[in-house]
């Protein structure tokens, strides 16, 4: 299969997930069914095979102390084993952390050994691609005909930004600066526009760069939960101040995790849990951005040495490590408030920044 059939095989994928249909994970071997158990409704699971096992990620299964089994410990996903009361409701249970206090489980529950991991890990990936719990019901063989059935190989390597390209670009005064152009740009890969902002006119200077992950919570709504408004204010202005450099808006909500879970994440701090270990009993990675969609936007605006505005270290390796060179830091500060004080803290002291 080539690069490009294989880039719309995955995405046919992630659209079936996102609709509630089945798809087939192909790896050498065999084959995993698999049905996202949040898009699932009782036809559907019917029609899927009643008796199918559950799928977890292994920090959802950690969170539900499954993941201590022998069995199951350090793999890359833990397939639950159907069992009489593991119907549509108990599985929604297992896959939603958000329900955890509300609705104690039903069991035991036991896992088996996972025979075909590549496939697992990959069904992961391709519900955090599209943006559900990453949580299943499988089992083994396909899906069924006129399934989507990309293979594991295709779901590790797709590049949502692959072909990203500057698909329109208009003048856009601002408040901070009316000397300023909107860039959008699209990838044939991904729904997903991303948006630079320019600032001023190259001067000779590397520009000051600022990424900025979509938040609209705080970006539209002025949630004190964050510092992302403030941040999109600030950094408006210091790059106006320096008269010449770019802010990219990436389309990374909740730190790539998109804006329902992070909503969900949003109600597990509700019950105590910080945006740490909020994301991880999601299932998700602590940060699931990808930077390099930032490195190619810079390259398609012709700056490949810049000054970068930030208090992540994280945002810098991931520019170096696509090709763009980071000759300064530049330290970003806002103050915080009562209700994001905690969530500075938990930035600084568990996910490296420099506040």
């Amino acid at each position: 299969m080539s690069e490009a059939p294989a880039s719309r095989e995955v995405a046919r994928a992630i659209d079936a997930l996102r609709r509630g249909w089945p798809v087939t994970i192909a790896e050498e071997g065999g084959a995993l069914a698999l049905l996202a158990i949040e898009s699932a409704d009782a036809a559907r699971l019917a029609a899927f095979g009643e008796e199918a096992d559950v799928l977890l990620s292994p920090e959802r299964a950690a969170t539900l102390m499954l993941a201590n089994q022998a069995s199951a410990a350090g793999t890359a996903a833990v397939r639950v084993e159907h069992a009489p009361w593991l119907d549509l409701e108990t599985a929604t249970a297992l896959a939603d952390p958000a329900l955890d206090l509300g609705r104690p489980l039903k069991g035991p529950f036991r896992t088996r050994e996972l025979m075909m991991p590549r496939a697992a890990a990959a069904a992961l990936k391709l519900a955090r691609l599209a943006g559900l719990l990453p949580a299943f019901f499988v089992r083994d063989g396909e899906a069924g005909e006129g399934a989507p059935a990309p293979a594991a190989e295709a779901i590790e390597t797709y590049d949502a930004p692959a072909g990203l390209a500057v698909a329109s670009r208009a003048r856009l005064p601002i408040d901070a600066i009316e000397q300023a152009e909107i860039v959008a740009f699209r990838s044939p890969s991904d729904a997903v526009e991303h948006i630079a902002l320019v600032i001023g006119a190259p001067d000779g200077r590397p520009p000051l760069v600022r990424l900025h992950s979509e938040c609209l919570t705080g970006d539209v709504f002025g949630s004190l939960k964050c510092d992302c408004g403030p941040q999109l204010d600030g950094a408006l202005r210091r790059i106006a101040g320096e008269g010449w450099g770019i802010l990219l808006y990436l389309r990374q909500e909740g730190r790539g995790i998109g804006l329902v879970n992070k909503l969900r994440a949003y109600a597990l701090q509700d019950q105590g849990f910080d945006t740490v270990d909020a994301n991880l009993r999601l299932g998700f990675a602590i940060d699931a951005r990808d930077f390099g969609v930032a490195a190619r936007m810079l390259e398609l605006l012709g700056q490949t040495r810049i000054r970068l505005l930030t208090n992540n270290p994280a945002k810098v390796a991931g520019l170096a490590a696509a090709g763009i060179e980071v000759v300064e830091r530049v330290p970003h500060r806002i103050p915080a408030n009562p209700h994001n004080a905690h969530y500075l803290d938990v930035k600084r002291d568990r996910t490296g920044h420099v506040l």
